[in-house]
């Protein structure tokens, strides 16, 4: 699954509460082991299916970037 399909697949999620739980829930959808909940540290080293999840001050998920 490229980059954009787990955004398609992942659109439900935006909007709704960030929760640890989603963690395992975008790895269940996605197939991608490395999921970033927001301010989790994280290694600086580019890893193309790593996906760190966005959220604003509310803990509302906002959208997923990669890197």
């Amino acid at each position: 699954m490229n980059n954009e399909e787990v955004l398609q697949a992942l659109a439900h999620l935006i909007g709704t509460p960030y929760e640890p739980s989603v963690k395992s829930t975008i790895t269940g959808i996605t197939g991608r082991a490395r999921v970033v909940g927001p301010n989790e540290i994280s290694t600086k080293e580019y890893d193309i299916n790593r996906i760190h999840i966005r959220t604003d001050a509310n803990q509302l998920i906002q959208g997923f970037s990669f890197s």
